[in-house]
C-alpha cells in the first residue's frame, strides 16, 4: 500500500488558494482561526503551515475546487 503524498502549501500556493477563494488575509486568517500575521509569512515564504491548518487549507481547497497538489521536484 502506498503512502499519499502530502500537498506542498508553499507560498505561491498560499496566495493562488486565497485569490481563488476572493478573501484578504484576515478572511482566510479567520477561517483557519489563525492570526493576519501568520497568513502574511506564510505568504512570503516565511514559515509554511503545518499540522491543523495544512489539514485545513487541504479541505478548504478541495471545497472549493481548486487545484493544488504536488509540486514537480
Amino acid at each position: 500500500m502506498t503512502k499519499r503524498r502530502r500537498p506542498v502549501w508553499d507560498a505561491e500556493q498560499i496566495r493562488s488558494l486565497r485569490g481563488h477563494l476572493k478573501m484578504t488575509q484576515d478572511g482566510l486568517a479567520a477561517e483557519l482561526n489563525v492570526r493576519q500575521q501568520t497568513v502574511s509569512e506564510w505568504e512570503t515564504g516565511q514559515y509554511q503551515p503545518r499540522g491543523a491548518s495544512e489539514k485545513v487549507l487541504t479541505i478548504i481547497a478541495e471545497r472549493a475546487e481548486f487545484p493544488y497538489g504536488d509540486r514537480d521536484e
